[in-house]
């Protein structure tokens, strides 16, 4: 058993959280779950991995309670994951490695190998699609601050070469579901921080800002070789912006 503690948030994650756990089981000395009140069989899976698992309320901001669960860990290195996420054998192998090793490096940058309408994405700033996902325990934790943030690490961090298999969307309608989160968590925070409502935050929202990741996505990281989910991911992705903005109003 290695000395790693796995952190995982949750929320209604009956259809993922087996797998996850499945990829972690075994090999980790603990496994600790934050669960923000899910009311499906969640909490009930996770038990049977013998993981600790706390309540807690669920937060707009949801790194929040992912970092409650870092918060709890006990072990020397810790492996945060998202409930939609497998270790597979040769990541598995890799960390082990690297935490027995004698380096210098606090935190490790994970790649994850991402999927849309059933096919595995290879651009469009979805791959390697790096984040920070394995760190020594008291050195790395989140902001809670933005939607798309990275964990921080106090120290040198490297990089790890085998990818995390992110199960997002198996469905159009999951990527769906979790695009109106993220849209919501924007919209609350373009509240928290007064965006002034005229022509100008208007233009941004609508036409700058949309174009911009457009054109970032589809054309500057090539997600146009991915063909039509490319586009799919590309096109959804500029809605973001405009999407947020209108909730903003309707909430003022």
């Amino acid at each position: 058993m290695a000395n790693i503690s796995v952190a995982i948030a949750t929320y209604n994650e009956e259809k993922n959280i087996k797998k996850c756990l499945e990829g972690v089981a075994g090999w980790v000395e603990e496994i600790v779950i934050v669960d923000g009140g899910s009311n499906d069989k969640t909490v009930d899976i996770a038990k049977k991995f013998k993981a600790f698992v706390y309540r807690s309320d669920n937060p707009l901001i949801f790194h929040l309670n992912k970092q409650k669960a870092i918060e709890k860990c006990k072990k020397d290195w810790i492996l945060q994951l998202d409930a939609d996420e497998l270790v597979s054998e040769d990541l598995r192998k890799e960390i082990l490695t690297v935490i027995d090793s004698y380096s210098d490096f606090y935190g490790y940058y994970i790649p994850r190998e991402n999927s849309l309408l059933g096919k595995k994405m290879r651009k469009g700033g979805l791959w390697p699609d790096y984040v920070i996902r394995l760190f020594k325990n008291g050195k790395g934790r989140f902001p809670c601050r933005t939607v798309h943030e990275q964990i921080e690490i106090k120290g040198k961090i490297g990089y790890l070469k085998n990818p995390l298999i992110h199960n997002a969307y198996p469905k159009f309608s999951d990527y769906l579901r979790k695009a109106d989160t993220y849209t919501s968590l924007t919209s609350y925070l373009l509240k928290k921080e007064g965006l002034k409502l005229n022509i100008g935050s208007f233009i941004s929202y609508f036409l700058i800002k949309p174009t911009a990741s457009f054109l970032t996505l589809f054309i500057r990281h090539q997600g146009f070789m991915d063909g039509f989910p490319g586009f799919v991911w590309a096109f959804f992705s500029c809605l973001h912006f405009p999407v947020a903005y209108i909730k903003y109003l309707r909430n003022r």
